[in-house]
């Protein structure tokens, strides 16, 4: 352990007295920085941190957060957040700038951005903003009121990036905020003021990446402390400064998340169990439900998936979500910065809300603590539409399918938001399944048609009423004309009322909604379980299996008019690839009309795809959940025998 510093001691020590004389009680922690540790209700093994709900209510309700980019390696305000890294490359443009204004890295290292420094025209440079209660233009409280104002539901800052420099109050790294630089514990500053504004509060870090390549082109240096900063320790001093940084962070500020940059696969299974481990069962003892967000490393079982950029095309299951920017390329400010439009940003949260995801979007204030204008008025752009249409946001669970029109957005990572257009929809529904929301990307003139609502795939009989989410939240423009078909439902739409970046219907129903008339559960004579779509996913690809019959919508299938068998949600149950070998694979995928898509209910209970003249078949006569379904040469057995449920 370093060396305690009396600064610190002293800080500590008028901390408490302060609190003492203002009549409240504060716990002054330990010089060691850490917690006592809570009951292991989680051991680190996969098969005890699997059990943690990946996803709490409060985060699958939330939808929507924002973080930011901020720290000494925005300091020059050049390239991107790589800065450190790139300025240490030779020929880039990067190490060019930093040779004309700073001078050579050997002479001018990065740590001279958070020790200080005069560049090669006298100016002093160090990232040290000060608040603006100091005469500054930093003030974390206007920072977490502009996030509230967006409609941001969990918020909070880059604890660390790549460049090893600890925003917090650290013992295990001497480069941190508070020893250095700013002289201030950033973390917690940011910690108090979005928890003053009732949000969540998250942190993200990214020190992983600091020892497995990020400084490689970075000579070795000269002391221990260096080293430390310069991920030049070695692999098992770096290995437990990662998970030393992670617990320091538990114990100081108790996240409602913890969100980590790729490559954990790099990091010892055992660190990564014992992270897990430990910030579940620290949660438990503090009494709250935390989340743990990944992109590699972990598992969906108990953490939630990351998209960088981008999300899936269609609605995935389990709960996700997809870190994203104002801006591209880079996350931290540089003067060049360009940004998304208002419309793309707010098009791309409804898309992410629609496949059962959220979004967390990056802001990219300046050195000094201030915030551009243009970033300002992204957020309020975001705030307005929420403001307004938030109950067609917050709360709710996907629906059945998540859209129609011309626009496909997400697809994997780094797809970068886009607009969509009066033809594109997004669906969402209540939590109880009462109501059914339909966000039209643009406004769609005299009649909206909604397709995914036709007649034979939407019961409408118990729909009580439509209505335009008004101007002012809470008010509504009833819409009573509207008729249904094969095409779709047609709602008779007013005069545009006013300009917005989309505009919400809401369809009430009496109770809840119902599956397309005549659709109904699929039993297995052998098996006595119900098809079924693995996971009640709604993407293309999921595999059909028997399952536990249960009444949910994975489990509902419409036999239509045109052989096919669609399950609830407008997908059709397809012989995969349109193989014909016995064990061909059954998913379900878009409806296109093709053979392979269809079937014949026979009177001896069998099913035949056309396309091939097999029979649907549970895979080796299995009677277990989650037994696959396949295509098989027809024989009769009761594993492809079924029966309406």
């Amino acid at each position: 352990m370093p060396p305690i510093k009396l600064s610190r001691l002293r800080r500590r020590t008028a901390q408490a007295c302060t609190a003492l004389l203002a009549g409240t009680f504060l716990t002054v922690p330990s010089v060691a920085g850490t917690a006592q540790a809570a009951p292991a209700v989680y051991e680190p093994t996969w098969t005890s941190v699997d059990q943690h709900p990946a996803a709490p209510e409060w985060f699958q309700d939330a939808k929507y957060g924002v973080y930011w980019h901020w720290g000494a390696f925005a300091t020059p305000e050049y390239g991107t957040e790589w800065y450190p890294r790139t300025m240490y490359i030779n020929g880039s443009n990067e190490n060019n700038h930093h040779k004309s204004v700073y001078g050579d890295p050997s002479a001018w290292p990065y740590h001279n951005f958070i020790d200080g420094a005069r560049d090669k025209a006298g100016n002093w440079v160090q990232f040290t903003p000060k608040l603006k209660s100091q005469g500054g233009n930093f003030d974390p409280a206007e920072w977490a009121q502009l996030v509230a104002d967006s409609g941001a539901r969990f918020a909070g800052p880059v604890a660390e990036h790549h460049d090893g420099f600890s925003m917090w109050d650290s013992q295990v790294n001497e480069w941190n905020s508070v020893d250095r630089g700013p002289k201030l514990d950033l973390v917690r500053l940011f910690a108090d003021a979005i928890r003053a504004k009732n949000l969540k509060f998250l942190v993200t870090l990214h020190h992983l990446y600091n020892f497995t390549g990020y400084y490689d082109q970075v000579p070795s240096q000269p002391t221990t402390t260096l080293k430390k900063l310069y991920g030049q320790l070695g692999s098992a001093a770096e290995q437990q400064l990662w998970y030393d940084k992670l617990k320091e962070v538990v114990d100081k500020y108790q996240p409602d998340m913890i969100w980590q940059d790729g490559g954990l696969y790099l990091v010892e299974e055992t660190k990564r169990l014992n992270f897990l481990a430990y910030y579940y069962n620290q949660a438990n003892a503090w009494g709250k439900e935390v989340v743990a967000a990944y992109k590699d490393g972990f598992n969906t079982n108990g953490e939630v998936y990351d998209y960088e950029r981008g999300g899936p095309a269609d609605i995935r299951d389990p709960y996700w979500l997809t870190d994203d920017a104002v801006s591209n390329p880079s996350w931290s400010y540089t003067p060049t910065i360009t940004y998304y439009s208002s419309a793309a940003l707010v098009h791309a949260l409804i898309d992410r809300v629609s496949k059962n995801g959220n979004m967390l979007l990056n802001i990219s204030p300046r050195a000094d603590g201030s915030v551009p204008q243009p970033q300002k008025d992204l957020l309020s752009a975001i705030g307005a539409y929420l403001r307004r249409n938030g109950e067609s946001v917050y709360a709710t669970r996907a629906w059945t399918t998540y859209g129609e029109g011309p626009t496909k957005m997400g697809g994997g990572s780094f797809v970068e938001p886009r607009a969509g257009t009066a033809q594109d929809i997004r669906y969402t529904r209540s939590k109880d399944n009462t109501v059914l929301y339909a966000t039209v990307l643009g406004w769609p003139g005299s009649t909206l048609n909604l397709a995914s609502l036709a007649g034979g795939r939407m019961d409408l009989s118990n729909l009580s009423k439509a209505e335009l989410i008004g101007n002012t939240a809470g008010t509504y423009v009833n819409l009573p004309t509207r008729t249904q078909d094969t095409t779709g439902l047609h709602i008779t739409m007013p005069s545009q009322p006013y300009p917005a970046l989309a505009y919400v219907v809401k369809l009430t129903f009496n109770g809840a909604m119902k599956p397309p008339a005549g659709a109904g559960a699929l039993k297995g004579t052998g098996s006595g379980r119900c098809l079924d779509v693995n996971g009640a996913s709604q993407a293309n690809g999921a595999a059909a299996q028997i399952w536990d019959c249960n009444g949910q919508a994975n489990q509902r299938w419409t036999s239509t008019g045109t052989s096919e068998l669609r399950v609830y949600g407008n997908k059709c149950l397809d012989v995969n690839g349109g193989g014909t070998a016995d064990g061909t694979a059954v998913i379900i995928w878009d409806c296109n009309g093709q053979n392979n898509q269809k079937w014949r209910l026979n009177t001896d209970g069998t099913i035949t795809a056309i396309g091939s003249g097999k029979c649907l078949d549970v895979s080796g006569a299995g009677t277990v959940n989650g037994t696959k379904v396949h295509i098989w040469t027809c024989h009769g057995g009761t594993n492809q025998k079924w029966t309406r449920a």
